[in-house]
């Protein structure tokens, strides 16, 4: 996990264009919402990668499987503060468990919000305590499954009037699809370009 932190960018990179939207960077960027969502990497024998299921009491993506993360405050002075401090109200977990390794390219999502994915390395020893109110699950999923291309797959589906086309991957009884899968890719490209250099 070493060279994972030398392969990512220490500093929150600019956001890249993808294929939620069908305008130009600038257009899409208007009126966006920065947020940051935690990569909590939980280093165990076999590194797992852990996600939270949302409630479905939830306004925005009730149900849906994401990264531990959300809106960032006024007194939040940067995405990985955004990061660790939802990551603890939402799952318990304290940032003194957790290492930043770095960040992932930002994210833009068709429902207006500017995400920055912040990588964190989180040693054992931490307790879980869901908010029952964001969510409805922890589970986590081994690294090797997230990063063998035979588990990813592309689907589309009309999703707000128009056609969108988008990554997901399937593990046990969860769909992780959309900017979360979306974010998954981008970090396994990082550590499989770690294994075949």
């Amino acid at each position: 996990m070493d060279e994972l932190r030398i392969r990512l960018p220490q500093q929150p990179p600019e956001p890249a264009e993808h294929d939620d939207y069908d305008r130009p960077l600038h257009a899409a960027m208007a009126g966006t919402v920065k947020a940051a969502v935690l990569l909590p990497v939980i280093l165990r024998t076999e590194p797992v990668l852990l996600f939270t299921r949302r409630t479905t009491s939830l306004a925005r993506h009730s149900g849906q499987v994401s990264f531990p993360g959300g809106r960032s405050e006024a007194g939040d002075r940067s995405p990985v503060e955004t990061a660790l401090r939802e990551t603890q109200e939402e799952t318990g977990i304290a940032p003194c468990f957790v290492s930043v390794a770095g960040y992932l390219d930002r994210y833009l999502t068709g429902t207006g919000f500017d995400i920055q994915p912040v990588v964190g390395l989180v040693s054992e020893g931490f307790r879980l305590a869901p908010d029952p109110r964001e969510v409805a699950a922890i589970f986590e999923v081994p690294l090797a499954f997230l990063c063998d291309p035979a588990n990813l797959r592309r689907e589309s589906r009309e999703i707000g009037g128009r056609q969108r086309s988008f990554y997901a991957f399937t593990y046990q009884d969860h769909e992780i699809w959309g900017a979360t899968a979306a974010i998954v890719v981008s970090l396994a490209q990082r550590l499989n370009a770690i294994t075949e250099s």
